[in-house]
């Protein structure tokens, strides 16, 4: 089973950026989409953002869209999520997760297709 571990989460202000990363052990990480959940205090895991095994399919949540860009190099066995233009509302415990195919063309957006989480990294933006 592929172990996740994310960081780069931090305090920072509305309109500052952050890149969270995901690092991802063994030489299976690269055949599996890998997506960003976040969750924030009182609330339900909501889904951010995914992209498939080959980088070439991502989406985005709505509320995101525009500001985060999700990407991955599978040399280095991570995935990153690019957040531009914090807004306080985007405070929460984010975690990545890899699905349960492998090589798939596309993506899913629910929790129930990911097989493997990280632990999660808190990333929080003051107003």
């Amino acid at each position: 089973q592929v172990q996740l571990v994310e960081s780069g989460g931090g305090l920072v202000q509305a309109g500052d950026s952050l890149r969270l990363s995901c690092a991802g052990s063994g030489r299976t990480f690269s055949t599996y989409a890998v997506a960003w959940f976040r969750q924030a205090p009182g609330k339900e895991r909501e889904f951010v953002a995914a992209i498939t095994w080959n980088g070439r399919s991502t989406g985005y949540t709505d509320s995101v869209k525009g500001r985060f860009i999700i990407s991955r190099d599978n040399a280095r066995n991570t995935v990153y999520l690019q957040m531009n233009s914090l807004k306080p509302e985007d405070t929460a415990l984010y975690f990545c997760a890899t699905s349960w195919s492998v090589y798939g063309t596309t993506y899913s957006r629910r929790e129930g297709e990911y097989k493997s989480w990280g632990q999660g990294t808190q990333v929080t933006v003051s107003s």
